[in-house]
C-alpha cells in the first residue's frame, strides 16, 4: 500500500481534482453544478479532474447508472483523465486501512440504530446531523452480536480553510462525535472510503457542496491517523428548489434524462455557469470556453434558489 501512495505523490505539484458520484440513480441539475466546478478548479490551473465512481452501497448502486452518468459528463464535455475508480473493487484495500485503524485501539463495534440514536440524542445545530455520545464505547465483548464499527474521536479541535468559505474549526468530540467506517452489513462506510481512495489516487483538490463541511474534519483526522498527505477542500453553494430545499434524484424535471431533452449540451453548461456567476448572462458556451472565465471569487456562498430555466441564446 505505500507504494500505491508513493507513486500516487510523484506528481509532484501536480493539481488532481475529483468528481465522485454515487451511482444510486440519474444525477441531476446539481450534480452536474458540482462537476463542471470541480472541472473548471482543476483544469484551470492545468491540472488533472479524476472519475471515481462511489458504488459501495451494493443494496442501492447500479451499474446501469454508472454507464448513464459516464455518458452525462462526456455529453456535457466534462471529460475525466485516466481509468474511472470503482469503489465496489477495492474492498481489500479499505480492509488493510480498517485493519490499521483497529490496531491503534480506535475502534468499537457499535449496536446502536438509528431509532436509538434519535430517542437519546438531539441533532446537531440544524442539519440534523445525529453527534453519536459513544454509547457502545465501554461496552464489554458480545460475541455473536454484529454491529457497525466507530472511530473513536478525541475531545480537541481540527482547524481547515476551505478554498470557498474561509477559515472552521471543528471540535471532533462536540460536533461530530465517534463515527462509523463500517457498516453492520459489512459495507464500507464512505468516511474511511474515500479518505482511502483520494490518498491512493493522488487527489489534491476536493470540491463539493457544502452540504459536506462537517465531513471534512471528520475525514482530515482519518488521513492524520493514516500518515496520508493533507489535501485542500472546497465547498460551493446548493442548487435548490423554491421551498429552498436542495436539489434531490427525487426532482425527477431536473434529472439529466429531462434536461437533455431541453438543453443542448452548450446551453446548460451556460446555465450552470450563470448560476455560478462566472458569467453574467445564459449564454451557452462550452467548458473550455470557461476555463479562462474561472474564479472562486464569482461563486457566490449563499445558496442558489433555482426560478424556471432561462431563455438560452
Amino acid at each position: 500500500m505505500k507504494e500505491e501512495i508513493d507513486a500516487a505523490r510523484q506528481g509532484g505539484d501536480v493539481i488532481r481534482g475529483r468528481f465522485a458520484p454515487s451511482p444510486t440513480g440519474r444525477m441531476h441539475l446539481g450534480n452536474m453544478f458540482c462537476a463542471l466546478l470541480s472541472w473548471l478548479s482543476a483544469k484551470s490551473r492545468g491540472g488533472e479532474w479524476l472519475l471515481r465512481i462511489e458504488d459501495l452501497d451494493p443494496g442501492r448502486s447500479r451499474a446501469e447508472h454508472a454507464t448513464m452518468l459516464m455518458d452525462d459528463l462526456q455529453w456535457l464535455g466534462l471529460q475525466w483523465d485516466g481509468e474511472p475508480v470503482w469503489q465496489s473493487r477495492r474492498s481489500e484495500i479499505y480492509e488493510h486501512y480498517f485493519k490499521l485503524l483497529q490496531q491503534k485501539g480506535l475502534t468499537y463495534p457499535c449496536y446502536c440504530t438509528r431509532a436509538d440514536l434519535l430517542a437519546t440524542q438531539a441533532p446537531h445545530e440544524s442539519d440534523g446531523r445525529v453527534v453519536y455520545k459513544g454509547t457502545c464505547r465501554h461496552l464489554p465483548p458480545q460475541p455473536g452480536r454484529k454491529g457497525a464499527t466507530r472511530l473513536m474521536v478525541p475531545d480537541s479541535d481540527i482547524t481547515f480553510t476551505d478554498g470557498h468559505y474561509g477559515s472552521f474549526t471543528v471540535n471532533l468530540a462536540r460536533q461530530v462525535g465517534d463515527f462509523i467506517i463500517r457498516r453492520k452489513d459489512g459495507a464500507w462506510a464512505y468516511q474511511l472510503a474515500v479518505v482511502v481512495d483520494d490518498a491512493l489516487t493522488g487527489v489534491t483538490e476536493v470540491v463539493r457542496g457544502r452540504d459536506l463541511l462537517l465531513s471534512t474534519p471528520q475525514q482530515m483526522y482519518v488521513a492524520q491517523l493514516l500518515d496520508f498527505p493533507a489535501m485542500r477542500f472546497t465547498h460551493h453553494p446548493l442548487l435548490c428548489n423554491d421551498a429552498g430545499q436542495r436539489l434531490s434524484k427525487r426532482d425527477k424535471s431536473l434529472d439529466m434524462g429531462c434536461l437533455r431533452q431541453q438543453f443542448t449540451s452548450r446551453q446548460l453548461i451556460g446555465w450552470l455557469a450563470f448560476l455560478a456567476g462566472i458569467i453574467p448572462m445564459p449564454d451557452a458556451i462550452s467548458p473550455e470556453e470557461l476555463l479562462p472565465l474561472f474564479s472562486w471569487e464569482k461563486v457566490p456562498c449563499e445558496d442558489i434558489i433555482l426560478k424556471n430555466p432561462p431563455s438560452m441564446q
